[in-house]
Order: structure tokens, then C-alpha cells, then sequence
């Protein structure tokens, strides 16, 4: 099993990635919606499918951040981080903006 070492870390690639993901409103730029999927292309066909309540009025949406991680619960972690206000805040500051700094963490 390969392994990689990027920004300090070692990730192990294995068959199963799991996503925490950040999508945005086509329609609506600016309103983002938080999730985690093993399957990021069947994930954000659902949305734009209509199949989760949450995402209906907004779509359609694009991908507009991932990151993977090599179980479900960091995925879930990730993402409820993500969800949370510092979280709303890093994600702005670091990963939506257009700022070409903004990947120096």
C-alpha cells in the first residue's frame, strides 16, 4: 500500500476514501452546504437530483472544496467541524476564498 508524505503527514491510500466536502449554489453564490460521502460524484448528482431536502432550494451546486480521510469517522469529524462557527470561519478564511494566500495555513 503506497504512502505519502505531504505538508508533515503520512496518508496511507487504501480502496476506501472517505470526503468531507463544501458545496456551493450555482444560483446562489455564496450559500455553501457541508457533507461527507464515500462517493463524491454520486453524492453531488443526489444533491442536484433534488434527493435531500436540505439542498433542494438552492440547486444546482458544484463542488467547490474536498478533502479525504481514511475512515468515516474523521470524515464526520471534519465535517461537523466544518459545520461549526470556527469551522464556517476556517473554511471562508482558508479553503473558499479567492485569495491565492489562503492554502498557507
Amino acid at each position: 500500500m503506497p504512502v505519502v508524505l505531504c505538508y508533515g503527514w503520512r496518508a496511507n491510500f487504501s480502496d476506501s476514501m472517505y470526503y468531507a466536502y463544501i458545496l456551493e449554489s450555482i444560483e446562489k453564490p455564496g450559500e455553501f452546504y457541508r457533507g461527507h460521502s464515500e462517493d463524491l460524484k454520486r453524492r453531488l448528482a443526489e444533491h442536484n437530483a433534488g434527493k435531500c431536502p436540505h439542498t433542494t432550494k438552492f440547486k444546482p451546486w458544484k463542488m467547490k472544496f474536498y478533502a479525504a480521510f481514511e475512515t468515516l469517522a474523521l470524515a464526520q469529524a471534519f465535517e461537523k467541524y466544518l459545520k461549526s462557527g470556527s469551522g464556517h470561519a476556517f473554511a471562508k478564511r482558508h479553503l473558499l476564498g479567492t485569495d491565492p494566500r489562503r492554502f498557507c495555513l
